[in-house]
């Protein structure tokens, strides 16, 4: 449960201040509050707070912040989840594993200035020149054919 709820908070920080901000943030307030428009209220505004501290942290202390959040986040998942009976304690960190599955799936990507971000698998291909990748997951990189001894 500890991973999970890592997890968890790790995914709410991540999405703060990004397009997904919006659906995340209301699938985490709707998974915290169980049914009862109070609680799913007081969670809405506690990611809010997440999302404003984040947004006004200088640069110097961003990472400390995000840190910060995350533990926040991860200590509010493995109290509720440690909060319930076994049975439901499973069901709902079932319902947490899909709704990370769904925020990964849907997840974007963004490159700084002259980078290239891509979600998914990358094939890079060369033609008459070179390809080079650096940290990118599944890359390819192919070349079908031998250069010449006027390509070296």
């Amino acid at each position: 449960m500890t991973a999970l709820a890592a997890a968890g908070g790790a995914a709410v920080v991540q999405a703060a201040g990004t397009d997904a901000w919006t659906g995340v943030r209301q699938q985490v307030a709707r998974w915290f509050g169980r049914g009862n428009p109070q609680r799913e209220h007081a969670q809405l505004e506690r990611l809010d707070r997440t999302a404003a501290e984040l947004e006004a942290a200088q640069a110097t202390e961003v990472e400390r912040v995000r840190i910060r959040q995350e533990a926040a986040w991860q200590g509010r998942i493995e109290a509720l989840l440690e909060g319930l009976e076994d049975i439901e304690q499973a069901r709902v960190a079932d319902e947490l594993r899909t709704l990370l599955a769904q925020q990964t799936s849907h997840s974007n990507v963004s490159a700084g200035q002259s980078g290239l971000a891509v979600g998914g698998n990358v094939n890079v291909q060369a033609d008459h020149g070179s390809a080079a990748a650096v940290t990118m997951g599944n890359v390819t990189l192919e070349n079908r054919s031998q250069p010449g001894p006027h390509q070296d």
